[in-house]
């Protein structure tokens, strides 16, 4: 029989195509996702792309009855967990909210997966845990010191699962920091769907390109890179997706942490560049004053990943964009509807 594996958080946007990718590779998945940033819409597209049903718990994991209700009524042998908030910002404006939601429904599923003898845990974590690296690429030894409150809710889970692993040899635990995650499954049926202002470079500059915003700002131009913007390591959110289906497939006793990232970056300027060049459309940017906290470059080591999980990240910055772009195209407003008084 298929191993059943739980994905907290499966309706986002990681998470979606995580579940697409095991799936595809004959695991029968559990998505517990409560909804609040994703749509039950994605969980439609993933059946429609796998041809599979899926099961969709809506719950909330910060409430300790509903997960153990969770493990009560299905067979879970493993977890994949996603589910948490996400933006830096927000997290800077309401840490106790991030630290109750994101520690809180952790420890919930790790306190509830020991209680049913399930002991393979991947956790989604970030290259936010290392903060201003000090080393370029940064490997997984490089020291850790996030600079917000939800890295740091990401760097207590990562200890909590350290501390777990260390006081009871049955688990096995794989703590997946990602780099930079843009694309979208190359259907075009399901992509990052943002809610709000986007945190982040590439559904911004793809909602210019679309109509839906006038320009993009770029944060600084005098940065020691080679043009001067900020670069990052993005990842391609399939590879990023396989990531995980490599983490299962090769989890050992204790516990670990892998880089999931490209080990080379792209500027801002570039992204606008191929987003340009994938839509056929102008991007109008203007230069602005640097954000306080934002540092010129971050590159993943991704060799641990590469050697321990047989895994790598193949599709490059073009396929990336043009991915994206699909995806924005074919759903200009995501999951949602186009608003009422949009033009």
């Amino acid at each position: 029989m298929a191993r059943t594996i739980l994905v907290t958080g499966g309706a986002g946007y990681i998470g979606s195509h995580t579940v697409v990718s095991l799936i595809e590779h004959g695991f029968d998945v559990v998505i517990a996702d409560d909804l609040s940033n994703s749509s039950p819409k994605a969980v439609a597209a993933v059946a429609k792309l796998t041809g599979k049903e899926v099961t969709l718990v809506e719950v909330d994991l910060t409430e300790e009855f509903q997960v153990r209700k969770l493990f009560a009524n299905y067979p879970i042998e493993a977890v994949v967990h996603f589910a948490g908030l996400k933006a830096v910002g927000e997290s800077v404006e309401q840490p106790l909210r991030y630290y109750q939601v994101n520690l809180g429904s952790a420890m919930n599923v790790l306190k509830t997966m020991a209680r049913h003898d399930v002991w393979d845990f991947v956790f989604s974590s970030s290259a936010t845990v290392y903060g201003d690296p000090e080393v370029l690429p940064i490997p997984e030894g490089a020291a850790t010191g996030p600079t917000n409150p939800y890295g740091r809710t990401k760097l207590m889970i990562e200890d909590i699962c350290r501390d777990l692993a260390a006081s009871d040899k049955r688990w096995r635990i794989g703590l997946l920091r990602y780099f930079n995650p843009v694309g979208a499954h190359p259907s075009g049926e399901i992509g990052e769907d943002p809610q709000g202002h986007p945190n982040n470079l590439v559904p911004f500059v793809m909602q210019v390109a679309v109509g839906r915003r006038d320009k993009v700002q770029v944060f600084g131009d005098d940065y020691n890179t080679a043009d001067g913007t900020g670069v990052r390591d993005y990842i391609h959110v399939v590879d990023l997706a396989l990531g995980h289906l490599a983490a299962l497939d090769n989890l050992t006793a204790g516990c670990e942490e892998f880089n999931l990232g490209t080990g080379s970056g792209a500027s801002v300027l570039e992204v606008i560049q191929a987003t340009a060049k994938a839509s056929g459309k102008e991007i109008p940017y203007e230069i602005v004053a640097r954000r306080a906290g934002d540092i010129a470059t971050s590159l993943a080591d991704p060799s641990r990943a590469n050697s321990q999980l047989e895994w790598r990240a193949d599709r490059n910055l073009e396929v990336m964009i043009a991915d994206a772009w699909r995806w924005q195209e074919k759903n200009p407003y995501g999951f949602g509807e186009r608003p009422a008084d949009s033009n």
